[in-house]
């Protein structure tokens, strides 16, 4: 028999919802309001000036160094998390010894990460202050969140989808690939719609990995200011507070649209795996 929640536990949680969201609004309604009174075109010019203060460069850099980060940490993070649920033991040595190694690497300052970057990939490999730099970097980064939440993924596919596709004859690494992956792709993509969240968002790590040239990146090699180091240097100069907020409000922008749209891909790859 069910039983009905404890009113006062009910309405807790409901004053905890309302409290999450109405505290999200008012933060994206601030920086909108502020924000979007002071966007012109010439922010949006190639080249960076003291005068125009523009953020295009910084908003190419970002999406660079989105595709790169998500193009190392994704396979990886993907490929170890099928490993420990589809294969390894759950009570071996090693699925305990990933599991804190992963979690401890949550847990880690970003700074941290940065002065890793610094002396690893900028110094030791002489790759310089560099979008590869900063790339690498962030995928060490977003690489526990991708594997947490792809195993969650992984862990709720209904143990009757690989019974069923062992029973038509498949193999393994069939099932994985055409029955598994498919129904965990949603959970997949919250992990990476996380990772990028956090992509977008830093900068402590970045400034000493990836640089604060003011320019677009023409190779992997080159220095590139992503736009949440580019909030930070016009906010620390204090003459551009207004360049500021707009600034953060395209980026809660390109932030929204990005989860919009991976929402949108998710429920259609839902309905096309129901319908299949």
């Amino acid at each position: 028999m069910n039983r009905r929640p404890v009113p006062f536990l009910e309405k807790l949680v409901r004053a905890s919802a309302v409290l999450t969201i109405g505290t999200a609004l008012v933060i994206v309604g601030y920086i909108l309001l502020k924000g979007i009174p002071y966007l012109r075109p010439s922010m949006f010019s190639w080249e960076y000036t003291s005068s125009n203060v523009s953020m295009l460069p910084a908003i190419v850099n970002t999406l660079f160094m989105l595709v790169l980060s998500l193009a190392i940490a994704l396979p990886a993070g993907i490929a170890g998390s099928i490993y420990l649920v589809e294969y390894a033991n759950p009570k071996s040595r090693i699925v305990h010894l990933v599991g804190l190694m992963v979690d401890t690497l949550a847990g880690i300052p970003s700074i941290v990460y940065g002065l890793f970057g610094s002396l690893f990939f900028v110094r030791f490999f002489g790759m310089g202050l560099s979008l590869l730099s900063g790339s690498l970097t962030l995928a060490i980064m977003i690489l526990p969140t991708i594997m947490k939440t792809t195993q969650e993924a992984l862990s709720q596919v209904p143990m009757s989808y690989r019974e069923g596709s062992f029973g038509l004859g498949a193999g393994k690494l069939r099932t994985i690939t055409k029955i598994v992956l498919p129904a965990a792709f949603p959970g997949i993509l919250s992990g990476a719609i996380l990772a990028s969240g956090r992509i977008f968002g830093e900068s402590a790590a970045l400034i000493f990995t990836a640089g604060t040239l003011a320019q677009a990146a023409g190779s992997l090699n080159d220095s590139a200011r992503t736009m949440a180091v580019h909030l930070y240097a016009l906010s620390q100069e204090g003459l551009y507070i207004n360049e500021t907020y707009a600034s953060a409000a395209v980026l809660i922008a390109m932030v929204l649209l990005m989860n919009g749209l991976a929402a949108w891909l998710a429920h259609k790859t839902q309905e096309r795996s129901n319908h299949g």
